[in-house]
């Protein structure tokens, strides 16, 4: 619920915005991150007050975090529910860095997940997608900066595994000469993305031929006014595409990565090398790939073996 021109600012509203503040501008989370953390916040408080509570945080108790649990089960995916309890958990540690001494989500167990594979393109479906921005300027259907710039953004995805954030958030400046971008992932972390080969030629051509600046400190990915493109532009365009490859239109620029993933390892990657590759902060967040693999060859084996 959000205040009306009346009521008095609530207590917990600064200690809400001082942490969205501090998750953007020092540990440099996702708008995206922020944003949902931000609204499970306010939900929680929205909660807590219709039972009485005035807005100190230091008198939340485990009862009242489960009874919250219980009545978001009711309204919302389990998925969601971590999602929200996430923001709760950070919100609570952020607290205690500062002094704070309650932490009433201490031995707080949510619903487990159901387990599911992440969903990836093949790699002839992958080909089919990267092939659709050359093949609307071949049919004149799209601007000659538009197919380039759109074929970037796909070969990026797909080429660095890169996340959509840090896709728009490139600069010129953040990938050298052999194809090797460093970029700015989860938890303020830095690592390292080759790019590949064919992503650095079509970088090259776009840079050279249509990009309106290209200094360090130049974002790549730009729309045709020159101004960095968003997120949503990024979802909008793989949507056009998935279109004219005839793929299911819920796959997302996430589903590039997983299918970078997917492909890497099928190909003989090493494990840890993907892991760091993805970014990811455990093993564990990896091996969902090597599950995709096992039921590749299970579904191979099945549909060719007389005693399958």
């Amino acid at each position: 619920m959000g205040e009306t021109a009346n009521e008095a600012p609530r207590p917990e509203a600064a200690d809400i915005a001082a942490f969205l503040n501090c998750l953007e501008r020092e540990r440099r989370m996702s708008a995206y991150t922020v944003r949902n953390y931000g609204a499970a916040l306010n939900r929680f408080a929205d909660f807590l007050r219709r039972s009485g509570w005035q807005g100190d945080w230091e008198k939340v108790v485990p009862a009242q975090v489960r009874g919250y649990l219980i009545e978001s089960q009711r309204d919302l995916s389990r998925r969601t529910v971590h999602n929200h309890f996430s923001g709760l958990r950070t919100f609570f540690q952020w607290r205690r860095e500062r002094g704070a001494q309650a932490n009433p989500l201490a031995g707080i167990t949510l619903p487990k997940l159901p387990k599911s594979l992440p969903k990836f393109l093949t790699e002839k479906q992958m080909k089919t997608l990267l092939d659709g921005p050359m093949r609307l300027l071949d049919n004149e259907s799209i601007e000659a900066f538009a197919a380039w710039r759109d074929r970037l953004i796909m070969e990026l995805l797909y080429g660095a595994g890169l996340r959509v954030s840090e896709l728009v958030s490139l600069n010129y400046g953040m990938i050298d000469s052999t194809g090797v971008a460093r970029v700015i992932g989860k938890g303020n972390k830095e690592r390292l993305c080759p790019i590949g080969k064919v992503a650095l030629a079509v970088l090259e051509k776009f840079r050279r031929e249509f990009a309106p600046a290209t200094h360090r400190d130049a974002p790549i990915l730009v729309s045709e006014k020159g101004k960095r493109i968003s997120i949503r532009q990024v979802q909008l365009t793989l949507k056009r595409y998935l279109a004219l490859a005839d793929l299911p239109m819920d796959l997302s620029p996430h589903k590039l990565r997983h299918s970078y993933a997917t492909h890497l390892l099928n190909h003989g990657a090493d494990l840890r090398v993907v892991q760091e590759l993805l970014g990811h902060a455990s093993l564990s967040t990896t091996q969902i790939y090597t599950h995709v693999g096992i039921a590749r060859l299970q579904e191979a084996h099945k549909r060719a073996h007389p005693r399958a």
